[in-house]
């Protein structure tokens, strides 16, 4: 009961939230459910399949408890059978898809030859992609993995960094390093490095290469150039598998088009290449952050539709939207002193 309703209740807490026409009373080992009988059966199956996770092992979070939700809500099966998948397990904690999103983008790249992970901050792409990478090196259906990034500053100037030509390409490695680090042995992994079976290194070191026998990992692809990326792609050797992760709403190249933008328009619809696309369900870090992504991807839009109206000498549509609403709630019967009001010309101020 502990590890199913967690520390403080925080998933009974959780599960209230999705089905909030539910009263859920817990005495000792017996949860009770009262309410709406619809919402009842389908907390009911949500408990029963949580207890399914916990007796295999599983360690729940908020975020299994809102996916499984969603997952039985939208009739996609059974949770505890799509979200039990372990890719890896390393120093006891096992790494395994949390989201519906999640698990489609992890079964991509078992039948693809390349796949492009495209989502939001916190959708686990390049941390589920390097698992898929440790785990075919484990299995030994690759020699080596490729780890690779553009080095490109995120929106400030970090001026001259002192050192060698590796200690100055490092820190924009080290999200690679900290990922590798934490899915295997902290010791096994420098030796890995030195003798190539691994190797990190920025996207300009790729020209000219042939890459064959490897699990090659191209993060923040957002930030290349449209050539940067065809030359990338163009490395894929006999025995190979690439995947491509990026966030197109975090662009950080000071001028130009983005490669992943562009090859998302180039290769749609050609065989054994696939696009995942993640959403603000697929987060798995603080609740906070997908209302955040929602919240952004709602102004994005709204600017697009005012510039489009602006080129095409249209009226704003998002101050025609407000105007609407607020004429809506005077219609709607919203009492007129709730409604904010308007200072007269000439009642001071300006």
């Amino acid at each position: 009961m502990v590890r199913l309703l967690g520390p403080q209740d925080r998933l009974l807490t959780t599960l209230e939230k999705q089905y909030p026409l539910v009263d859920v009373h817990v005495r000792g080992n017996q949860i009770t459910l009262e309410g709406d009988p619809a919402q009842v059966a389908a907390a009911k199956r949500l408990i029963d399949e949580l207890l399914v996770m916990v007796r295999g092992g599983q360690e729940l979070g908020e975020v299994e408890v809102a996916s499984s939700a969603r997952i039985i809500d939208q009739g996609q099966g059974s949770p505890a059978e799509v979200l039990s998948q372990a890719i890896l397990t390393s120093r006891g904690k096992s790494i395994r898809p949390k989201t519906l999103g999640q698990k489609a983008y992890v079964d991509a790249i078992d039948h693809h030859t390349i796949v492009f992970g495209i989502g939001p901050a916190g959708t686990g792409k390049t941390y589920l992609a390097m698992a898929k990478a440790v785990q075919a090196l484990q299995r030994k259906e690759v020699d080596r993995i490729i780890l690779t990034r553009p080095a490109v500053e995120a929106g400030e100037r970090l001026g001259f960094l002192p050192g060698t030509l590796t200690d100055k390409i490092d820190p924009y490695l080290r999200p690679l390093y900290d990922a590798l680090n934490e899915m295997m042995d902290p010791e096994l992994v420098p030796k890995l490095l030195a003798t190539g079976v691994v190797e990190v290194a920025p996207l300009a070191y790729m020209r000219g290469r042939t890459l064959n026998n490897s699990f090659i990992v191209l993060d923040e692809a957002q930030n290349t150039t449209p050539e940067q990326m065809k030359m990338f792609l163009t490395r894929l050797g006999f025995g190979s598998t690439m995947v491509v992760t990026g966030d197109i709403t975090q662009i950080d190249l000071p001028t130009g088009a983005s490669g992943l933008q562009l090859v998302t328009r180039v290769l749609d619809g050609i065989d054994d290449i696939h696009f995942a696309r993640l959403t603000s369900d697929d987060v798995v870090r603080h609740s906070l952050v997908g209302r955040i992504v929602d919240a952004y991807t709602k102004y994005d839009a709204e600017q697009q539709a005012r510039r489009h109206a602006r080129e095409n000498g249209l009226p704003d549509p998002v101050d025609g939207a407000n105007r609407a609403e607020r004429r809506g709630g005077l219609s709607r019967g919203i009492p007129r002193d709730r409604q904010p009001r308007r200072p007269r010309p000439g009642a001071g101020g300006r």
